[in-house]
């Protein structure tokens, strides 16, 4: 890369507990408009995750091995502060819905009010994960429903795992 040319970090934030189909279109799709993508999986001490921050960034790495210019991470702190850390301007929004799009337009708002420099892209989801949730995902793993469609194997061997019925060890 020239010495002129700056490179162009995006930052793809979010729970991903866990990471879907949907997500992975997405981290897929943005990959190739940017130098680098990171994948900022946050820490969100008020939401209660079914996988642990570590779990999440390891089901993550695994699942995009494949794609060379992403990254994994997480933060903590608000997104405008981590961004500025790792050098990137863009957030990238996986948008499912109207309903989706009012609530990130907020949140686009606030970013760009917070540091004027940092951009938000919107990038709709295909169509076919159009009503594909992490929380849809947990409920049909919880009742041990299949999820072979919603989530790459190995996140689906993990949810198995998660969800495995506890016995009794005094039987």
């Amino acid at each position: 890369m020239s010495m002129n040319k700056k490179e162009r970090v995006a930052v793809y934030p979010g729970t991903f507990d866990p990471v879907t189909y949907g997500h992975l279109d997405i981290i897929r799709r943005s990959a190739k408009q940017f130098d680098r993508l990171i994948v900022a999986v946050l820490n969100n001490s008020s939401k209660n995750p079914l996988f642990s921050v570590e779990e999440r960034k390891v089901l993550l790495t695994e699942v995009t091995k494949d794609i060379p210019n992403v990254e994994i991470d997480s933060f903590r702190d608000l997104l405008v502060r981590f961004m500025k850390s790792r050098q990137a301007n863009v957030i990238i929004r996986g948008i499912r819905s109207v309903t989706d799009f009012e609530y990130e337009l907020q949140l686009a708002s606030t970013n760009h009010l917070l540091d004027a420099e940092i951009d938000t892209m919107f990038m709709m989801t295909n169509p076919k994960y159009s009503y594909l949730s992490s929380s849809i995902v947990k409920e049909i793993a919880q009742f041990h429903g299949a999820v072979h469609e919603l989530v790459p194997p190995l996140v689906e061997t993990q949810l198995r795992e998660k969800y495995k019925p506890k016995t009794d060890k005094n039987d």
